[in-house]
């Protein structure tokens, strides 16, 4: 058998969300910071996120993860987040994931009934505290990066709705057989967002900027829940003039990143206090807990602090190789699951 570039992951899936990990396969990647690592991965070497999620090997809901030796002492172990436009310096269910892995696994010692460790994202260090029971990890709390409000209350015209991001106010239910209209209409609001918005950019870092991620928020149906969402990611290019190439798919979790922002703007309006759990469902139902544990500042904008708490499952172990033959090593998009690319 000829192969080549033979990536050996773990896939999981986090309260629903698929998320591939790589734990052997690439001893590591230029770059003194785990930013610098992401960045030369975006630029020099994107070959390996096109392979691990576009077809065949990938598909559209799927996010990857590379774990690294981590560049700063206090961390034990490094991670970049792949997903399918873009490299995210945070995203709370891909850190959910990596963390189960690592334990799970035995890369890093697994300690009943807690496990405590620190990740190192491009985005900075995340302190992780894992709930083991058995071997299994039950549950991963962890303190996110701080989040802030950049537009509160934005009025946007979007084709013919006057929206702001509530279901309720585009008639349209969260509910997993209407995720082709909660895609559409998350697409038409990033759009609107680039045309009508200033562009937000991080106080810290000027390379993290724009708008990529759109959320849906309505009354929860899960009875311990206080909020549902859905949250929708870009699979593709988009060209705003043409509405056929608006794609997206829905995160299938509650989404931690996605939590956290909402919860910043909730403390924004003076309707979440710190300290007190905020329960989130996702499309599915399932959800994760956030708790607003401080209050800090980033740059010019008033931040807060959040922590959440989710689960992972382990569904697969595999060897991803590349026959020197193949037409398509770094993988392919169709336009009848990936729309116009």
């Amino acid at each position: 058998m000829r192969v080549s570039k033979m990536i050996h992951a773990v896939d999981t899936h986090v309260c629903g969300e698929p998320g591939r990990v790589i734990v052997g396969g690439v001893l590591d990647v230029p770059g003194s910071t785990m930013f610098e690592k992401m960045s030369y991965l975006r630029d020099e070497a994107d070959d390996l996120r096109l392979r691990m999620l576009r077809e065949p090997r990938g598909y559209p809901a799927l996010c990857c993860n590379l774990i690294l030796p981590p560049t700063h002492p206090d961390a034990d172990a490094g991670y970049v987040i792949m997903e399918q436009v873009e490299y995210p310096g945070m995203s709370g269910t891909n850190t959910i994931a990596v963390a189960t892995v690592l334990i799970e696994t035995g890369m890093v010692p697994a300690i009943e009934p807690v496990t405590e460790l620190v990740l190192e994202s491009p985005a900075g260090l995340i302190a992780i505290r894992a709930d083991v029971e058995g071997g299994k990890v039950k549950r991963v709390t962890f303190e996110n990066v701080p989040s802030f409000a950049v537009h509160l209350d934005a009025e946007l015209d979007v084709g013919m709705f006057y929206v702001i991001a509530d279901a309720d106010q585009v008639g349209v239910d969260l509910t997993p057989d209407n995720g082709a209209d909660i895609a559409r209409v998350c697409e038409m609001i990033k759009a609107a967002t680039v045309e009508q918005l200033e562009t937000p950019v991080h106080p810290k870092n000027p390379e993290i900027r724009g708008v990529t991620i759109g959320q849906l928020s309505a009354e929860a149906t899960n009875p311990i829940a206080d909020r549902k969402n859905a949250v929708v990611v870009s699979t593709g290019t988009l060209d705003w003039d043409r509405p056929g190439t608006w794609t997206g798919v829905l995160d299938r979790s509650p989404c931690g990143t996605g939590t956290s922002a909402k919860m910043a703007t909730m403390w924004a309006r003076g309707q979440l206090p710190l300290n007190r759990d905020f329960v989130h469902e996702g499309i599915l139902g399932t959800t994760f807990t956030g708790r607003l544990v401080r209050e800090t500042t980033m740059g010019q904008y008033a931040a807060v602090v959040p922590t959440i708490s989710g689960t992972a499952w382990i569904t697969g172990f595999a060897q991803y190789v590349v026959d020197p033959e193949d037409p398509f090593p770094n993988g392919f998009t169709v336009g009848d699951l990936w729309g116009g690319q």
